[in-house]
């Protein structure tokens, strides 16, 4: 089965995820749509680029053409003209025999044409599609036109599902699918006591100078305890000043924006994986995520909040330990409680044992496989 993986941008270090996707799905049988291109194609994949200049023509009837692509689909997204051309033929002379678009907005693109050409669809929900892209009335309106169009829904947690559903989107053919970790990769060494890490953007939804401080106030007595922070983004700044305000410099360590080879370096040696993820003003959360992921199959022991498709993942004092969403005093207990666990070693072992049972990416593509040849023949031939 030859499948086209829709994306926004190509090539993204970062979406591990979708890259995996376009790398191994069907064994690498892919094909690449890309609204934009950094001009990187590791995988070497024939790929086909949305977002270009309009012809004269097409400029011309661009308004008629989005007006009336707003009232029959609720989006103004789709290709038409010379780029829908352009993009069947594409799909034709690669052989395409199912689209997969990652996030429900690059699927409201592509659903009309897929539909068009024959082609069955399906999407995956990852965090934002179906949290602050929800905030918009159009965009539930879009969704709920979009879903009859799809061959099948895919999301990394439950909780992205319930959102879906509040705003009156499902699926017949909706499944939970983690993203996944490679285990084989991530895996646990000899562990630092005290080391702790959190790795992310420094955005809102991640709330890291609650990670910082809660930090700093539960290891006052522990000079030993560190704190790495891995990641860039409009809040590192304040992080660091807050760390200067809080003497905390010989304790907290900010690398910035590192390779993922880095972040997996990392994690073996850590023993604590803190991430204080909240919902931000604008409505976004994440789906389920992956450095909570990794971590487990580093053998971290997690404090993180109750927050999107966290506690899926996280058995509360197994695993890990899970407080609400910006409750900053009962998320510095939480942290001096992994700390002071009378086992450490045993919720780092069941850690790794949760992430081979449900987050093994090999297991999940598979599933992810299964579940999109069953749809299309019935009885998984």
């Amino acid at each position: 089965m030859r499948a086209a993986i829709a994306t926004s941008d190509y090539h993204v270090m970062g979406e591990t995820f979708i890259n995996r996707h376009i790398a191994h799905l069907f064994d690498g049988n892919t094909v690449v749509i890309a609204g934009r291109s950094n001009g990187e194609d590791p995988y070497h994949k024939p790929l086909f680029v949305r977002r270009r200049r309009l012809s004269a023509g097409d400029m011309a009837r661009l308004s008629a053409v989005s007006v009336w692509n707003r009232a029959r689909h609720g989006t103004s997204r789709l290709p038409f003209g010379s780029a829908r051309r352009d993009l069947l033929a594409f799909l034709r002379s690669e052989n395409v025999d199912v689209i997969l678009a990652e996030f429900g907005t690059q699927a409201l693109a592509l659903a009309p044409l897929a539909n068009a050409a024959g082609i069955p669809i399906f999407t995956y929900y990852r965090g934002t599609d179906a949290s602050k892209a929800l905030q918009s009335k159009r965009i539930q309106r879009a969704y709920r036109l979009m879903m009859p169009r799809l061959a099948g829904v895919v999301s990394v947690s439950q909780f992205l599902l319930d959102n879906l559903a509040r705003a009156g989107v499902t699926h017949p053919n909706a499944h939970v699918i983690p993203s996944g970790v490679d285990v084989r990769r991530f895996r646990p060494g000899k562990k630092r006591p005290g080391s702790c890490l959190a790795v992310g953007r420094f955005v809102e939804k991640k709330a890291p100078l609650t990670t910082l401080q809660s930090f700093v106030d539960s290891t006052r007595d522990m000079p030993d305890a560190r704190l790495d922070f891995i990641g860039d983004g409009p809040l590192l700044g304040d992080a660091k000043a807050l760390a200067e305000r809080l003497d905390a410099s010989d304790k907290v360590i900010f690398h910035g924006a590192q390779p993922h080879d880095a972040v997996r370096e990392r994690l073996e040696t850590t023993q604590f994986f803190l991430q204080h993820s909240v919902t931000a003003a604008d409505g976004n959360t994440e789906g389920l995520p992956t450095a909570i992921q990794e971590a487990m199959a580093a053998g971290c022991i997690t404090v993180s909040t109750r927050h999107a498709g966290i506690p899926e993942a996280i058995d509360e004092g197994e695993t890990g330990f899970l407080v609400e969403e910006r409750d900053a005093e009962a998320f510095t207990a939480a942290i001096r409680s992994a700390f002071t666990a009378p086992d450490t070693d045993a919720m780092a072992t069941r850690a790794r044992t949760v992430a081979e049972e449900r987050f093994d990416n090999d297991r999940l593509l598979a599933r992810l496989e299964n579940m999109i040849r069953e749809t299309l023949t019935p009885g998984g031939v």
